[in-house]
């Protein structure tokens, strides 16, 4: 009977330890940012959280979930543009379940879903578009990103808030082809620069003449402030210009001896 009552004391300790053990499974802790899926004998019950959730045992199992915003980090893809550029692209998104529900019962992996939708489309809006689209209008390309994967991971309870494009790498041969079109570019404008000045200093040059044509006195002083620079300048070499009316006089005598020559 000792044996007995012995071998029934230690069962009866194991049983109240497995159901000890049940009665601390049934109480939960969820932090501010968790919420609980709770089913009941397979069928949905509720979602509880934040704070001490209480399981029935055996009969109710929770599936946790986080609420925090998920960066998902696309792979690069390979892309070829409108007009026929094949390059590498590659996104983040920002998304954060808000209907647990739904992103436990509706899809099997939210996160692998999401991800596979976020390739899919990145690969379908960025090849839609010409390379300088890529290029030079990301916001508009980033807001129709995020536009249709929201639209597609709704159902899931799913809410994406961002997305953004991370690199676009180009090919060696696109890269050279750019830095040749962005020096032809700057060659151009220095150019247009260079004859905006010719043009400007021409005008002027021409006003000037008109004021100093008008006075013949004004003309001599321009002639002696030249002459006086240049002799500031410690030079050897003096040049003294002639007035055009003595040249117009030595062409007036040749004319007239011609003339004379013919007769």
């Amino acid at each position: 009977m000792d044996a007995l009552a012995g071998v029934f004391v230690v069962f009866a300790g194991f049983i109240g330890f497995i159901l000890f053990i049940i009665i601390l499974r049934a109480f939960r802790v969820l932090n501010e940012y968790e919420r609980g899926v709770i089913f009941r004998l397979g069928k949905f019950s509720a979602v509880k959280g934040p704070g001490l959730i209480i399981l029935i045992p055996i009969l109710d199992k929770m599936v946790k979930l986080s609420l925090r915003t998920i960066a998902l980090d696309v792979p690069p893809q390979d892309i070829i543009t409108k007009d026929n550029v094949s390059v590498k692209v590659n996104a983040v998104v920002y998304f954060r379940v808000v209907d647990p529900n739904k992103a436990i019962i509706q899809v099997e992996d939210f996160m692998y879903a999401t991800s596979l939708i976020s390739q899919t489309t990145l690969r379908t809006v960025t090849g839609q578009g010409d390379l300088d689209d890529l290029l030079t209008h990301r916001d508009m390309v980033n807001s129709k990103l995020r536009e249709l994967i929201d639209r597609e991971t709704e159902p899931w309870g799913i809410q994406v808030l961002n997305v953004e494009l991370k690199n676009v790498d180009l090919p060696q041969e696109m890269i050279r082809a750019m830095s040749r079109q962005a020096e032809a570019e700057r060659d151009k404008r220095a150019k247009i620069i260079n004859s905006e000045g010719e043009f400007m200093s021409a005008q002027k040059l021409a006003e000037a003449s008109d004021i100093l044509g008008s006075s013949h006195n004004a003309l001599q002083l321009r002639y002696l402030q030249v002459m006086t620079e240049i002799a500031a300048e410690k030079n050897s070499t003096m040049i003294i210009p002639l007035p055009m009316e003595v040249m117009r006089y030595f062409t007036a005598m040749t004319d007239h001896l011609n003339k004379k020559d013919k007769e």
